[in-house]
This record gives structure tokens, C-alpha cells and sequence, in this order.
């Protein structure tokens, strides 16, 4: 038997074990990793030679009602994405609303510091000393 029949012939029987749901090296998931431990090959030889018995287990499992893990996780991932990107959106939305507030308010903020640098016969500070009560001093 050539190596290459004695490897696909290894793929074949993992497959049954895993899908009969008998594994015996590998964790059992409906997986091409968990596939490959099982047959005891490399995971390139199905992502690469043995490309129809990749999509043959793949198609096995989806004869039987089950989703392959992988695709259930990226399903799960997908989901989480779009929830991700709907709350970003929102908060986007909600930045880009409070900008134009934000800028009448910066505007109305330099018109009265420069007001107040007029009052003060200072039209060139930008900075002005808060008007308040004086720090306290104890008494002599």
C-alpha cells in the first residue's frame, strides 16, 4: 500500500471514529484540526492533498444536522461583530451630534474671554486670574 493510500486510508477511519462519536486521539470536535490528530497527519494534507476528504467530513456533518465547530464559532463571532459595530455606530452618532454643541460652546467661551480681557484693559492675555476669595491668611 503507497503512503499516500495508507494516509487517506487513516483520514477515512478518523472521520467514522470522530462522526460516530468514538474518537480516540483527538477531542472529538467536528473540526479539520481535530480530523487531522485523529488520522495522525499533518493538517496540510487535508488543507492540501486531501482536499475531498476535507469537504466530504465537512459534508458529512452537515448531513447529520450538526454544524462543524468552526462554523459555529465563526456564526457566534459574527454576531458579536455586528452587535460591536451597531454599538460604535451608535456612539459615533452620538460624538457627532455633541460636536456642534461642543463648538457654540467653545465660541461663546472665547468671546467672553475676550470680553473680559477688554473690561480689563488686557485685550492681549488669554489668561486671567479667577476672581475669588483670597487664600486664607491666619490672623497676627
Amino acid at each position: 500500500m503507497s503512503p499516500a493510500l495508507d494516509e487517506r486510508d487513516r483520514i477515512q477511519a478518523a472521520m467514522d471514529r470522530i462522526l460516530s462519536g468514538k474518537p480516540e486521539h483527538s477531542n472529538g470536535a467536528l473540526t479539520i484540526v481535530a480530523l487531522a490528530q485523529e488520522a495522525g497527519v499533518p493538517r496540510n494534507a487535508l488543507t492540501q492533498r486531501h482536499l475531498d476528504l476535507k469537504n466530504e467530513f465537512y459534508g458529512r456533518v452537515r448531513e447529520r444536522g450538526a454544524t462543524p465547530d468552526v462554523e459555529a464559532r465563526l456564526r457566534k463571532k459574527i454576531v458579536d461583530l455586528k452587535k460591536t459595530i451597531a454599538n460604535k455606530n451608535e456612539e459615533l452618532d452620538q460624538l457627532r451630534a455633541d460636536v456642534p454643541a461642543l463648538v457654540r460652546v467653545i465660541n461663546q467661551l472665547t468671546l467672553e474671554n475676550q470680553r473680559l480681557g477688554e473690561q480689563l484693559g488686557r485685550p492681549d492675555r488669554n489668561v486671567f486670574p479667577f476672581p475669588g476669595p483670597r487664600p486664607h491668611q491666619p490672623s497676627p
